[in-house]
């Protein structure tokens, strides 16, 4: 097969460019489509990224209702296999339970997408449910870090953190419960955005009010891909009953200026976390950075309640997912999850949550305010606060602690584990404010290092103002301009 570029010239262009070239006629969506497949047709026998190719919508980007006047053109897209839902498609979740589960209608996300001009030509990786820190169930596939296929990617968005690193397409579909889009990013050296609360709607399954803690978003390898993502997928449904941020300027405008002096925090001590002392130099080597572009940065930390909102997250957590799990069971008949259907770590999950109280989630919901206050009262005197992306080195594959197919019996345990590696990350959810995973940091193994950013809530457009900033400063060579070596241009 003749391809339209070759895989340099493939490798250089982010979704925007491509976008332009489709609009200027030097080559049109089915031939994006058809590179992105041939990409992942080389490199997913390695990587273990994409569940499925659409072989059907690479022959023709208009056949699901992709509309190729929006502002991404055709540009191709993965769908992660978890939250917006396709039509017609398989959304299987990471789980032998849900194999073969087709979706009836469209996400209001999915639609947004669509008309965005994105072509959803596949499904990636998550680990079951997206629970786990990693897709990592031999049983069903194991994801790789294309900077290194011993290590895991981190998850839950694993298999577009794998996609997006390897340069098989620019942007692709990620979620965020709890730092799923920002770790996978910042060990694969993607960016990787989470918004606020009240930015993308998951209707009509649920609203972002129902999930409380989970949000939607993207990869990509330049900030104005995730800027104009945003732009054109955010808002609600009809009839949600909750708001939605507006912005007096889309972000693909803003980000052209730089910010004014911020005032930035350096932090790595979240209550009994800590970071390892070569992560702590990475975050320093950055704070310098952000000094030389004029920006204050001191170390501050916020006066936060760590051990109680850590343990409320983990209420959320427990009671969120045993409600999951309990309405995919409820919907094919079964009383219980069964054992060889469902991964064991999340059975647990099951059994601990699915009778929690009211009394419990009011309580769990009374430290979820406080915190979101006390973070609230920061950011009056902070502008952003900057941390590494995970306290821990990124995982070798087979490290079974952080997986939901664990032997672990305490499930409190298991998810005190997982604080104790991606403590950064969590309550950003709990809080709803933004954070951005950025790649400018390096791990003692090899792999990238994710700077995370956070920002008060709606200020998103901040995050990313200030990711361009840096990005126009290092002359877009975001890795120091590295690429993995599993690559489609290696």
């Amino acid at each position: 097969m003749t391809l339209a570029m070759s895989w340099d010239e493939w490798a250089r262009h982010d979704a925007v460019a491509l976008a332009g070239r489709v609009r200027a006629g030097e080559v049109t969506a089915a031939e994006l489509a058809a590179q992105a497949a041939a990409g992942i047709a080389a490199l997913n026998p390695t990587l273990g990224a994409v569940v499925e190719v659409f072989e059907d919508v690479v022959a023709d980007p208009l056949r699901d209702g992709m509309d190729a006047d929006g502002a991404f053109a055709g540009v191709p897209y993965l769908m992660k296999d978890l939250g917006p839902t396709l039509a017609g498609r398989l959304q299987e979740m990471g789980s032998h339970l849900m194999r073969g589960t087709r979706a009836a209608a469209d996400s209001h996300l999915t639609g947004r997408i669509r008309k965005a001009g994105l072509n959803v030509i596949g499904r990636s990786t998550t680990p079951e449910f997206g629970c786990c820190s990693s897709a990592e169930n031999p049983a069903m596939y194991v994801t790789r870090n294309p900077w290194d296929v011993a290590y895991t990617t981190n998850g839950s968005s694993a298999g577009t953190a794998a996609a997006v690193s390897a340069g098989v397409l620019p942007i692709s579909h990620a979620t965020d419960g709890g730092g799923s889009i920002r770790i996978p990013a910042g060990a694969t050296g993607n960016i990787g955005l989470k918004p606020s609360r009240g930015v993308f709607s998951i209707a009509p399954y649920a609203s972002d009010l129902t999930g409380l803690v989970s949000i939607q978003g993207c990869h990509s390898r330049t900030v104005r891909d995730t800027a104009l993502f945003v732009d054109q997928c955010r808002g609600g449904a009809p009839g949600e009953f909750m708001p939605y941020w507006t912005t007096p300027e889309p972000y693909s405008e803003l980000i052209r200026r730089d910010p004014g002096r911020l005032r930035i925090a350096l932090s790595h001590e979240w209550g009994d976390y800590r970071a390892t002392p070569h992560f702590v130099a990475e975050l320093e080597r950055v704070g310098k950075l952000l000094e030389g572009l004029g920006h204050q940065v001191e170390w501050a930390l916020p006066a936060v309640d760590f051990r109680a909102a850590f343990a409320a997250q983990t209420t959320c957590y427990i009671s969120n997912f045993a409600q999951t799990v309990n309405n995919l069971i409820a919907a094919k008949g079964l009383d219980r999850p069964p054992a060889d259907l469902v991964e064991p770590i999340n059975i647990r999950i099951w059994e601990a949550g699915i009778n929690t109280s009211f009394t419990e989630r009011a309580q769990m919901q009374a430290v979820f305010n406080k915190t979101s206050r006390d973070f609230g009262a920061f950011f009056e005197d902070w502008d952003i606060i900057l941390t590494p992306i995970t306290a821990l080195p990124t995982p070798r594959l087979g490290t079974t602690e952080y997986l939901t197919i664990s032997d672990n019996p305490d499930i409190y345990d298991w998810f005190g584990n997982l604080w104790r590696n991606f403590a950064y990350t969590p309550l950003s959810n709990l809080c709803g404010i933004p954070g951005i995973s950025l790649p400018l940091g390096w791990q003692d193994s090899g792999l990238p290092l994710g700077i995370q950013a956070q920002a008060r809530q709606a200020n998103d457009g901040l995050l990313l103002q200030l990711a361009a900033q840096i990005e126009r400063a290092i002359g877009g060579r975001w890795n120091d301009g590295r690429r993995p070596g599993v690559h489609v241009a290696a």
